[in-house]
């Protein structure tokens, strides 16, 4: 892939006025076509871009590369400029998507995808029969420090990967005519600790087709599933099926046992929201259905002070639990939840043809005891009369009651005939990044990632000097500057004066290794080129 590095874009608004700049762009070119699946902040505020492309033959491919002919996972991290710090692909024999990344608390990154492949190339294992979900865990250089195939006979695919509180991880993915599950596709959750060993399975599904679009970590560290469900409610009493949240006898013998949870809640359209709260341990502690008559597809969830929001888009008139109509095509559809998933309030809104949301960012206060805003990012699909911002980034910003304040399209620097938004992150410091794909013609999608800086957003911000984090600190710590500056110096003190670290930064944040310290408390100084200066107080233990 070639890169091009744009430092201009445009920006329009449609309703309510806004000041606005782009602080960069990056685009990243392609002769085939590419999938942009998600971006991933980093602890230091830097940028993994990923998803799958088809290597493409150039002076770069050096003798004996591992390159294949399918699709392969590819990686780029961008650093705070938005310049490139480094790229990689990791290959198998076959076809392999990379579908979830999650930022691991040491800095590196877990990634999660659906392989095709058997051993051979980057791939260590075998494959488990159809395809697999392929686990690579790298540090954050892009080093590879383990890879783990999860599968069996049956067909599996990556869909999202988060770390939890105790430093494991749920994967989640679908199953497709298991002998295990209940109907054609179900969703399949294994939970492994920090380097990788599997703890627990567990099968979701109806008698139909239930697809997994998302999953978050919740502050009791457990999970928070979007399924899109097209199924029934499997009936326990005289069907046959094991009790919910328990294995078959035969399945209770093996190491890993398959525990499996029936779904209890009856759809009220083609197709509905199904929202499923895990615990720690992976064990289903609530489930909650919503849709109409029609089809509702659910794509995203983000966690608010007291509760969550999901979200997707909507084919249904006022009908089952769903209280808002449609205007035209297929509308944006929000309900906000507490978190034992009873609904507070829902919302609709409309871009006039298929609307389709793909990202979502909630502002929270300092103290994490309210929210003052949720971001909404996504792109509108033309169905019949093509209006003018259709085909490209838009942006949707509302109150904490679901109130709309203001909407915006995102064209860059060059508009290209189709773009579409894959993901969208709201930065600490109130800066946005938007991630998708742009294509002057199908079959040649681009990587486009635009950088905004929002005056409105901004100011929603609570403003700091200075913050570390993690603190209490082991080995490494983050120093975050929050004002604005070009340069800095970051100096370390112990309690007597004595100076023991020094260096410059250009970043707002900046990663310092503590190894060295013994136990007990330090002083980090801060002094930027403007004159300002910020201490905190740094805790080794």
């Amino acid at each position: 892939m070639k890169k091009i590095y744009l430092s201009a874009c445009t920006v329009c608004t449609i309703l309510g006025l806004s000041a606005q700049e782009v602080l960069w762009q990056k685009d990243i070119k392609s002769s085939t076509q590419d999938f942009l699946s998600q971006v991933t902040t980093t602890i230091d505020q830097q940028y993994l871009i990923t998803g799958s492309s088809i290597q493409a033959e150039s002076g770069k491919m050096e003798a004996g590369s591992r390159q294949n002919n399918g699709y392969d996972f590819h990686l780029v991290k961008l650093n705070q400029q938005g310049e490139e710090a480094w790229e990689k692909y990791f290959s198998g024999n076959n076809h392999d998507y990379l579908s979830g990344a999650v930022t691991t608390q040491d800095g590196g990154f877990l990634l999660a995808g659906t392989t095709y492949s058997g051993k051979g190339l980057d791939k260590k294992e075998d494959s488990k029969g159809g395809s697999d979900i392929w686990l690579i865990r790298i540090n954050e250089f892009g080093d590879e420090l383990w890879q783990k195939t999860l599968g069996s006979s049956a067909d599996e695919e990556a869909r999202a990967v988060i770390q939890s509180t105790d430093l494991g991880f749920f994967v989640a993915g679908n199953i497709q005519n298991s002998p295990k599950g209940y109907g054609s596709k179900d969703v399949w959750i294994t939970r492994l600790d920090k380097d990788g060993k599997e703890l627990s399975q567990l099968i979701l599904g109806g008698k139909g087709l239930d697809e997994v679009e998302k999953m978050i970590p919740t502050k009791d560290g457990g999970a928070l599933l979007g399924i899109y469900s097209r199924s029934s409610e499997i009936r326990v009493s005289g069907s046959g099926d094991s009790p919910r949240g328990t294995s078959s006898p035969s399945e209770a013998r093996t190491a890993n046992p398959v525990a499996r949870t029936g779904k209890s809640t009856e759809n009220f359209g083609e197709g509905d929201y199904w929202i499923i709260k895990l615990d720690k341990n992976g064990k289903v502690e609530w489930e909650k259905n919503f849709g109409g008559k029609g089809d509702d597809h659910i794509r995203t969830l983000a966690l608010t002070a007291n509760g969550y929001i999901i979200g997707g888009e909507s084919r249904s008139e006022r009908s089952g639990n769903k209280t808002v109509g449609i205007e035209e095509g297929t509308d944006l559809w929000l309900i906000a939840l507490n978190d034992r998933g009873d609904e507070q309030w829902q919302k609709s809104y409309n871009f006039k043809n298929r609307d389709i949301l793909m990202g979502m960012s909630v502002i929270h206060s300092a103290n994490d005891n309210s929210s003052k805003g949720i971001l909404l990012g996504g792109y509108t699909q033309a169905e019949g009369r093509i209006e003018k911002d259709d085909e490209t980034f838009w942006m949707l910003y509302l109150d904490s009651n679901g109130n709309e304040q203001w909407r915006k399209h995102v064209s860059g620097d060059s508009r290209q005939k189709e773009e579409r938004l894959s993901d969208l992150k709201l930065n600490r410091d109130g800066s946005i990044v938007l991630a998708g794909t742009s294509a002057k013609e199908l079959g040649k999608e681009n990587w486009k990632i635009v950088k905004l800086g929002d005056k409105q957003v901004n100011d929603l911000i609570e403003k700091y000097d200075i913050k570390i984090y993690p603190n209490p600190v082991s080995d490494y710590a983050y120093v975050e500057i929050g004002f604005d500056f070009k340069e800095a110096d970051i100096m370390l003190y112990d309690m007597s004066g004595r100076q023991l670290q020094n260096f410059k930064t250009k970043n707002r944040v900046t990663k310092i290794n503590t190894q060295a310290l013994i136990q007990g408390a330090y002083l980090v100084t801060i002094k930027t080129d403007n004159n300002k200066t910020a201490n905190a107080k740094l805790i080794k233990k």
